[in-house]
């Protein structure tokens, strides 16, 4: 008898604890799905910002399911606190390096996820060559094992020159990723074939060592079919950082 009472016990609070298991990916689509369909979104919110380190860690351990996630949650909150607030944007410095997303028991800021998780703990402005020394403890533990250069055609900072924002998912993040990458591309990048010159988007400078340095980012061109042979030489547009949100895309299935 003891023995039954105790299994039922065992079950019970497995049970319990198995319903309370929140699925962090799924609560970061649910949250950019709220913006996009105009609804209120404090749930979503809440639920990040009562998240622990070990919740995160326990539960993002692929790459894809790290990268669908922080994009998610990155450019959810750039159309939040731009909506709320389009001043902020004065001071992009400010903007981007200020802590102001509460989750995983840290407040974050945009430039924590991009260049910290998203990007492996790379030096902002050091052209995606230099890594950082120092780095904080929830930091190496929630940050990618591998950079995706993918990532700068998915985040959107909240300029008119951005991607788009789309709902990614860790299940199909690489067919997400490429269909949003060559769509970005073909709109961004303008080729002459008979000087063999391309002019695409800026990112491919910024952030030229996560693309392979120039010569990489002509390899992409062309693999994406993009150029239809592999430039002779690359310039890159003028960005655009007009505010422009509600730039959403929808991933064909």
């Amino acid at each position: 008898m003891k023995q039954l009472l105790f299994s039922f016990f065992f079950l019970s609070i497995f049970a319990v604890s198995s319903q309370n298991k929140v699925d962090y990916n799924q609560v970061s689509q649910n949250l950019l799905q709220s913006i996009i369909d105009g609804k209120s979104v404090e749930n979503q919110i809440d639920i990040l910002a009562k998240s622990s380190l070990s919740d995160l860690e326990n539960q993002l351990k692929t790459d894809s399911q790290k990268i669908a996630f922080w994009v998610n949650v990155y450019n959810a909150f750039i159309q939040i606190s731009l909506s709320e607030n389009p001043e902020l944007y004065k001071d992009k410095g400010k903007f981007f390096g200020e802590e102001r997303i509460k989750i995983a028991g840290e407040t974050l800021s945009f430039d924590d996820i991009e260049h910290g998780i998203i990007r492996k703990s790379r030096i902002k402005i050091s052209l995606g060559y230099l890594r950082k020394w120092f780095v904080p403890k929830w930091e190496r533990k929630l940050r990618v094992k591998k950079i995706d250069w993918r990532i700068h055609f998915a985040l959107n900072c909240g300029a008119k020159s951005c991607p788009p924002v789309a709902i990614y998912t860790p299940e199909n993040l690489d067919k997400e990723f490429n269909f949003m990458t060559t769509a970005y591309l073909k709109e961004q990048t303008s080729y002459n074939s008979e000087t063999k010159i391309a002019n695409s988007v800026a990112l491919f400078s910024w952030f030229r060592g996560d693309f392979g340095g120039i010569c990489g980012a002509k390899k992409i061109l062309k693999k994406y079919k993009i150029t239809s042979e592999k430039t002779k030489k690359l310039d890159f547009n003028t960005y655009d950082w007009t505010i422009l949100l509600g730039n959403f895309r929808t991933i064909p299935e």
